[in-house]
């Protein structure tokens, strides 16, 4: 079993996905955890309701400091990955066993402003995105957690497919 920690600004959106996207893709390998450096009180609803539409379970959610993760008790991660330019930006804590950490940039959809269905495409479009890394790194196996170059790896995937986003901007 791997943790693998999701790591945004609010962990209120983007990692919110990135956690329930991994704990059922990664059909029972991974234990999955989101955290924020400045978490908002909630986790967004429309990030909720973006798991509920693909299928995923939406209990248990909740927006935590990244703090909650850097103690002496906290699980020892073996990956954490930022999803937001801001969060890979910060000064990060200290994490306990020195896990693999990585940036997969993801557009913010909860800045998008408009009726429900604008808003939904918006947070399917960052699901849909974090599915594509997430597969991705599947696709390397456990092994990546342990070689020499997995933490290359495994930015690889963010950076190719930033590239691929950006062509179709």
């Amino acid at each position: 079993m791997r943790n693998v920690l999701f790591v945004c600004t609010a962990n209120s959106a983007r990692s919110v996905l990135g956690e329930g996207l991994l704990r059922y893709m990664g059909e029972g390998r991974f234990e999955t955890y989101s955290a924020g450096s400045t978490p908002r009180r909630s986790v967004n609803p429309d990030a909720l309701a973006c798991l509920a539409r693909h299928g995923l379970p939406t209990d248990g959610f909740r927006s935590k400091s990244w703090e909650e993760f850097a103690g002496q008790n906290a699980p020892q991660m073996d990956l954490i990955v930022t999803v937001c330019d801001s969060a890979a930006g910060e000064a990060c804590p200290v994490w306990p066993g020195h896990p693999l950490v990585v940036h997969w940039g993801i557009p913010d959809p909860a800045s998008v402003e408009g009726d429900d269905a604008v808003r939904g495409e918006a947070f399917d479009l960052a699901y849909r995105r974090l599915k594509q890394r997430i597969q991705a790194m599947l696709v390397l196996g456990d092994a990546v957690f342990t070689t020499g170059d997995g933490k290359q790896k495994l930015a690889a995937i963010g950076a190719a497919a930033d590239a691929q986003d950006l062509k179709h901007v």
